[in-house]
């Protein structure tokens, strides 16, 4: 099932703090980037932020999936609601 524009949007809105956020189609899904640099996908209308130690520190256990099958896990971001937390999590996978 393939992502609705709407959802990337509202991701790339809620993550906004971090950086530019922009946001690729590829193969049905989106691939999303922070100031350039690729940081995640959106896939099947579920958010997915490439793994770091950065990231886990500010996001303890938080869940991970793959984000479509044969991929390496990632941070799977169930709630978008604290914008500022977002912000610090998305700047913190971009600079490590």
């Amino acid at each position: 099932m393939a992502s609705k524009i709407e959802f990337v949007e509202y991701v790339c809105e809620q993550l906004s703090g971090a950086g530019e956020i922009t946001y690729k189609k590829m193969f049905g899904e989106y691939g999303l980037y922070c100031d350039g640099k690729p940081i995640g996908v959106v896939c099947d209308d579920q958010l997915f932020i490439k793994k770091t130690a950065a990231g886990a520190a500010i996001l303890p256990g938080c869940p991970e999936a793959p984000p479509y099958e044969g991929a390496k896990p990632s941070f799977l971001i169930e709630s978008l609601d604290d914008r500022e937390l977002m912000a610090r999590f998305i700047r913190a996978t971009y600079e490590e």
